[in-house]
């Protein structure tokens, strides 16, 4: 039983979240906890039971000045009001653990450099970096019509703003199905069927564009799919409420989850992660740091070993 628990820190570090954020779950009763002696615990099957919920679609955040910070994420501060940069921090968005990793790099690196996250998705990530908003912005978006990943995205979303794009690396998308594929899912096409029940992604996501690319190619209409309003704000909670068997089927990246049993991956195509920068920011010391770290071995290392990703391509530059 005891093997079934965890600590306020590790169910933090799992869900990639603040300590103080877990406490606040457990104290809206969205999390379901245990005292053992003075400690809390959470049991893997609540942590289960809450991922596979579904719960609002995360509204888009803006960075704010250091003082009105809510939380910290792995050694940067999760910001939430919108400020005027400065041009001395960084400002990430994303959600991904891999930028837990830059972060922690680049503040070994140069623990001068303010670093701040952002918790915008992709599409929205380039929206707030035309805007000013934010100063990196990450980005995993399929476009249908090139077959190509981000570049035509920032060319679009970017207008006349030459942009640094850096590869983080490249890993597999895919579909979440039932241990044993019950219903012999096999790919976009099974998103006909009328016995099959989705949990989807969250508007602005990478993940959801590529699913409403596909749908569009396909010429099916996604409201037509059961579950397809069930919006989650990461891949892990998609891969949960499949494994709960709320889901027939999700989209997302193929995971290690040694916590979620009871799900199969069916892999679909191979997504590149990238770093989005102005390219008048580029000589900059911040964006300096942060391009020195992404094209190290170091980093490369972990990037593969860590976070899962393919590191083929890690470090190469696009400038458009």
């Amino acid at each position: 039983m005891e093997n079934d628990l965890m600590s306020v820190q590790e169910v933090a570090a799992l869900l990639k979240i603040a300590r103080n954020t877990v406490y606040e779950l457990i104290k809206r009763g969205e999390l379901k906890s245990v005292k053992v002696g003075k400690q809390l615990r959470v049991s893997r099957v609540e942590i289960n039971r809450y991922l596979s919920q579904p719960h609002p679609a995360e509204k888009p955040q803006v960075p704010a000045p250091p003082a009105p910070a809510e939380e910290e994420s792995h050694g940067a501060k999760v910001l939430r009001d919108e400020t005027v940069l400065r041009g001395s921090e960084l400002v990430i968005c994303g959600k991904d653990m891999v930028l837990d990793i830059l972060v922690a790099h680049i503040s070994a690196k140069n623990d001068v450099i303010p670093v701040f996250r952002s918790p915008l998705g992709s599409y929205n990530g380039l929206y707030a970096l035309y805007q000013g908003r934010v100063n990196v912005a990450t980005a995993h978006i399929w476009d249908g019509e090139t077959n190509t990943y981000n570049i035509p995205y920032v060319k679009k979303m970017m207008p006349g703003v030459p942009c640094v794009v850096l590869r983080i690396g490249q890993r597999m998308e895919g579909m979440y199905v039932k241990a044993g594929n019950p219903k012999s899912i096999t790919g976009w096409e099974d998103f006909r069927r009328k016995d099959i029940t989705m949990a989807n992604r969250e508007k602005g996501s990478g993940v959801r564009i590529l699913i409403d690319e596909k749908l569009r190619l396909m010429g099916y209409p996604g409201e037509a799919i059961a579950g397809y309003d069930t919006e989650l704000n990461t891949h892990l909670a998609v891969a949960a409420r499949v494994a709960a068997g709320a889901a027939d089927v999700g989209v997302g990246a193929e995971l290690k989850m040694p916590s979620l049993e009871g799900v199969d991956f069916i892999p679909l195509q191979l997504e590149c992660y990238d770093l989005v920068i102005r390219r008048a920011d580029a000589d900059k010391a911040p964006f300096r740091a942060l391009m020195d770290v992404v094209t190290s071995q170091r980093f490369r290392h972990e990037v593969e070993t860590l976070a899962g990703f393919m590191t083929a391509e890690t470090g190469r530059i696009f400038y458009v």
